[in-house]
């Protein structure tokens, strides 16, 4: 038996009065998705455990059956093992975005969706300016990027710049939750200062903004950790012998590096609504002949939620049913060895609310021959009532490896 999980980060959403009242998954055309559901089995998933914070990380570790409490330590870590940055025992690590900020406030997370051509010039420029021994600065993808200090402590309060779009950004600046981090604190804020000083005179922003763009003119980092103690898939689950991550995320690929997933790049993925979900769709059937496990990572509704754009987000969650799931099954019916399909998001991210929220998610596992439950639909209503009811920490994970 081989399994696949497609998971569709920030599909779920809260229900929408202009949609009568329905969630953007009950209103979408999803016509693969909900057979699938018709066909097999649903539930509820709650992905985010109790006092972690509703990120992508904590989400997608926690689908795979990870307990938070024992191995999380933060965003930056994940994506520092994707770029090939070896942490040592006395480094902490964080995601740091290049944001926009218009006067006082921090319009966007992602600088307009800067491209990662540009944001690695600005990333270079700020460690030729501001890198050190003790400080290091590492190119990303897009707008995420790395932070390393040397010798921090990471007991550090940071606020996540997706969840606070259009606020005042001085108050949401780093603080030290315990005295022995006041200097980490302090070193980390002064680099947001230093850097606004610094990009907002880049050549390249000038350009961007001449161009009607959002510059790129501070950084903010987050989610400060040290290397995490995770182990393999494999050794977690005997029947995984060999698995991948498809993903255009480096926070998801982290995840796949520690959980001793390999890595597949697509042509065309870009982590936003314009990736190429053919070429995923693809590569997930190819890595099907050889794995066990196929974790394929579509980021493109989240990026919609972040936007609060219900139009768009609709049209990923579509995008995803037609052009990614619909070729998949349509493949995966021709072969003679039987494969395991799950769907779900990882968390919500409501168009409404703009970041991430802690509700569970629903979920869907489907495999030939499986007597399903009633369900009829895949949305966050209807599996409600599903046959695997209301689960959370790795249950999913045996619920999904119970099957063959």
């Amino acid at each position: 038996m081989k399994y696949l999980i497609i998971l569709g980060d920030g599909m779920a959403d809260w229900a929408v009065p202009a949609l009568d009242h329905k969630t953007l998954l009950q209103h979408a055309h999803t016509p693969h998705m909900d057979r699938l559901a018709r066909m097999g089995r649903t539930g509820m998933l709650k992905t985010v455990a109790d006092g972690f914070h509703p990120g992508s990380e904590v989400a997608n570790m926690s689908v795979l059956g990870y307990d938070m409490p024992t191995v999380y330590e933060g965003r930056g870590v994940l994506e520092a093992a994707n770029i090939g940055v070896d942490l040592a025992p006395d480094e902490i690590a964080a995601r740091c975005n290049l944001v926009c900020i218009e006067g006082d406030i921090l319009k966007n997370h992602s600088s307009g969706h800067i491209t990662t051509e540009e944001a690695d010039i600005l990333i270079q420029y700020l460690q030729e300016q501001l890198g050190d021994e003790r400080v290091a600065f590492h190119t990303g993808v897009q707008y995420r990027h790395l932070l390393v200090v040397k010798g921090g402590d990471k007991r550090l309060h940071c606020t996540p710049p997706h969840d606070v779009p259009l606020q005042p950004y001085r108050p949401l600046m780093v603080r030290a939750e315990v005295p022995e981090a006041q200097a980490t604190a302090d070193l980390v804020n002064d680099l947001i200062i230093r850097s606004q000083e610094l990009l907002a005179k880049h050549p390249l922003n000038l350009k961007r903004v001449v161009e009607g763009k959002d510059p790129a003119n501070s950084i903010w980092p987050w989610s400060f950790g040290n290397r995490p103690n995770m182990r393999p898939l494999c050794e977690m689950y005997p029947q995984l012998k060999r698995g991948s991550v498809i993903s255009a995320v480096d926070l998801i690929n982290g995840i796949g590096y520690y959980a001793g997933l390999r890595r597949i790049s697509v042509e065309g993925a870009t982590g936003l609504y314009d990736t190429n979900y053919e070429n995923k769709a693809a590569a997930a059937i190819e890595a099907l002949k050889t794995d066990d496990l196929v974790y394929l990572h579509i980021e493109a509704s989240d990026e919609a939620g972040h936007e609060g754009d219900i139009d768009l987000k609709l049209r990923t969650i579509e995008n995803l049913d037609h052009r990614a799931i619909a070729p998949i099954v349509e493949a995966l019916e021709q072969w003679s060895e039987p494969v395991t399909i799950a769907v779900l998001p990882d968390h919500p991210t409501p168009c409404a609310h703009r970041t991430h929220t802690a509700e569970p998610v629903p979920f869907l596992i489907y495999t030939p021959g499986m007597e399903p439950d009633a369900v009829q639909t895949f949305d966050e209503v209807a599996c409600q009532q599903g046959a695997y009811g209301w689960l959370e920490k790795d249950q999913f994970m045996k619920a999904l490896l119970a099957i063959g």
